[in-house]
């Protein structure tokens, strides 16, 4: 399960983003990060069980993601994340592609799955599935066990004009606009405090298992 004190600490950081306080409470950090690891490496088991492209050999100290924030390009100049990010590829151990992604910042808690801003030529592969065979992806997002849980999967970053190759009178023209192929559904921070924690969230990342083998098998 996720500690309390892991929430804490990240509650406390946000009112605190500076170098002083947390160096000063680098313990704190180094727990929560361990909290996170230790988390991680449960979910990799569960995520697992259900789908194989999930390697076992995944290091969870490696998908947890950095705190630190890169500020050189960015207006905001606080050093620190406030949340902990947690990419679970399915590609072996290589990162990118279709993933999980688990996100815990306190009342801000999410999971997350499918393919974000695909390189040029995975975008290019993935509309020419959507364009083949639109009907196995559209049993997937239109299953009302999947709107109830992630949304309308269309209503995400689209092109404001018709993607190359394609024309206007394309059925699945919407969808061939989309820039990214992602869902998340949020969580509580009960649910993630409770013993049973990290099955929950895996039995979310079940439901949008089916999206992330369409986005595999489209750039296989």
């Amino acid at each position: 399960m996720i500690q309390q004190q892991t929430l804490d600490f990240l509650k406390e950081l946000v009112e605190n983003n500076n170098r002083e306080w947390f160096m000063a409470n680098k313990v704190r950090y180094d727990t929560a990060r361990e909290n996170m690891i230790a988390f991680t490496a449960q979910l990799i088991k569960l995520l697992h069980k259900f789908d194989p492209a999930v390697s076992e050999e995944l290091d969870p100290k490696k998908c947890v993601m950095r705190i630190y924030r890169d500020i050189r390009f960015s207006k905001n100049k606080t050093p620190y994340k406030n949340n902990f990010g947690v990419s679970i590829p399915t590609s072996g151990t290589k990162l990118g592609g279709a993933e999980y992604y688990f996100h815990v910042q306190p009342g801000k808690s999410f999971i997350a799955g499918g393919y974000w801003m695909p390189e040029a030529a995975h975008l290019k592969a993935i509309r020419q599935e959507i364009d083949y065979n639109a009907h196995d992806l559209l049993s997937i997002i239109d299953d009302q066990e999947f709107v109830k849980l992630f949304g309308d999967f269309r209503n995400q970053d689209k092109l404001k004009t018709l993607p190359r190759d394609y024309t206007a009178d394309n059925e699945n023209i919407e969808l061939l606009k989309l820039k990214s192929f992602i869902v998340s559904c949020p969580l509580k921070d009960k649910d993630l405090l409770s013993d049973g924690g990290a099955v929950k969230v895996a039995a979310i990342c079940s439901k949008l298992y089916p999206l992330n083998v369409f986005l595999r098998n489209a750039i296989v």
